[in-house]
């Protein structure tokens, strides 16, 4: 059986600049994408908003950033309909990037 070093044997042979690219690349294969929203959730989300402000009820809020899906829990601070943000244990949340809401 051959026994292989994988990718150390070649990084010796290529420049700084194309290692530092394919980690790069190899960074970027692992970016999640960013699911679109139906009407109809989108509706439930703003139920669901509205019912915690008034029963200060904890959520469970998914949003995208970065490539990543990140996950914010906590009670509603504010909700600021005119530049469209949400405030959840002092993270701004954009509703735009908003992938999921439950309760908590």
């Amino acid at each position: 059986m051959n026994k292989d070093r994988g990718t150390i044997k070649w990084t010796s042979m290529m420049l700084p600049e194309h290692v530092k690219l394919l980690r790069e690349w190899a960074d970027q294969d692992e970016y999640d994408t960013m699911p679109e929203a139906d009407e109809q959730q989108k509706e439930e989300w703003g139920r669901l908003i509205q019912e915690a402000l008034e029963l200060k009820l904890e959520l469970s809020v998914s949003y995208f950033k970065d490539h990543r899906i990140i996950t914010a829990e906590g009670l509603i601070e504010k909700v600021d309909d005119y530049s469209q943000m949400l405030t959840i244990n002092g993270v701004q949340i954009s509703f735009h990037t908003l992938v999921a809401i439950s309760q908590k």
